[in-house]
């Protein structure tokens, strides 16, 4: 199942993520997830796992043509020329010429100009061909508008911590109203339980019951969630068995009142940062060279 960006660029709307997984598990990770039908890889450079990302789709056998990549840019990195550089860190780890979708990862508010020309940056290496597709991570409705204010490209993707906890429908508005889509991080809720939440999506009642109805998991019913309401969801796991269940979704169909009911669970609760409290001093970190 394939998603048509705003710059016609086709992307699968289910991908595997790789976010907090050891680089020495991600290569085999990746493979495996490949080799369950994934065709989307997301990471970051701030995962410190594009090298093994690469590796993986190196050892599955797989044309790079059939596999798309996504990554995103550090905030250490921004600023025009740095954020050039920083494309060339990435292209360089993941072993490729060009990368599908390259993501600014987090708004800086405290240094916007900064956030402008790493997104300018993008723009060139899009003009250039050296990415398909450019986007933003984590962008709130009021920083993208400011965004579109001083940019010539429309971001193709916004991706974003989105579960049945936490929904953040103004986003996915906005998102909308320019024809980017939204791709959910913690597309199962994951987040609310390993950051110490009291609640955990996968022994909510409502999913589970919906679960029941279809004779599927509770992450099968979010993933099916996502996809019909017009989502990308990039699930991770390094579980082989659930890397496939994850991907086992396209052949049920959940009801509209099943889909009022995932979106009823909405808490406006964030399990991850705020994205404003995101600055240079509090996450900086440096990325290294390729």
């Amino acid at each position: 199942m394939n998603v048509t960006l705003n710059n016609g660029v086709e992307m699968p709307a289910l991908g595997f993520g790789v976010f907090q997984t050891p680089p020495d598990v991600t290569a085999n990770s990746v493979e495996e997830a490949l080799r369950a039908g994934y065709r989307l890889i997301d990471t970051a450079a701030s995962y410190f796992n594009e090298r093994e990302v690469g590796d993986g789709i190196r050892h599955s056998g797989l044309d790079r043509s059939e596999v798309f990549i996504e990554t995103k840019v550090w905030i250490s990195d921004y600023g025009y020329d740095e954020t050039l550089h920083a494309f060339k860190k990435s292209a360089g780890k993941l072993g490729v010429d060009q990368i599908d979708l390259l993501l600014l990862h987090q708004p800086v508010p405290t240094q916007f100009d900064k956030t402008v020309e790493a997104y300018r940056a993008l723009e060139t290496l899009l003009s250039e061909g050296r990415v398909r597709a450019i986007g933003v991570s984590n962008f709130m409705p009021e920083v993208l508008a400011a965004l579109l204010d001083r940019s010539s490209v429309i971001p193709a993707v916004n991706q974003v911590e989105l579960h049945p906890y936490f929904t953040q429908p103004d986003v996915q508005r906005a998102n909308a109203a320019h024809q980017i889509l939204t791709q959910a991080w913690s597309p199962l809720g994951g987040i609310t339980s390993y950051r110490g939440g009291g609640r955990s999506t996968f022994d909510d009642p409502v999913i589970a019951q919906i679960a029941a109805e279809h004779g599927k998991t509770p992450a099968q019913v979010m993933l099916r969630w996502h996809l019909q309401e017009g989502r990308s969801a990039i699930p991770k796991s390094v579980n082989p068995a659930r890397i496939a269940a994850n991907f086992d979704v396209f052949g049920f169909e959940l009801t509209q009142d099943q889909l009022v009911a995932l979106d009823g669970l909405d808490t406006g609760v964030r399990g991850g940062p705020e994205p404003e409290t995101v600055t240079p001093e509090a996450f900086g970190r440096d990325i290294p060279e390729a």
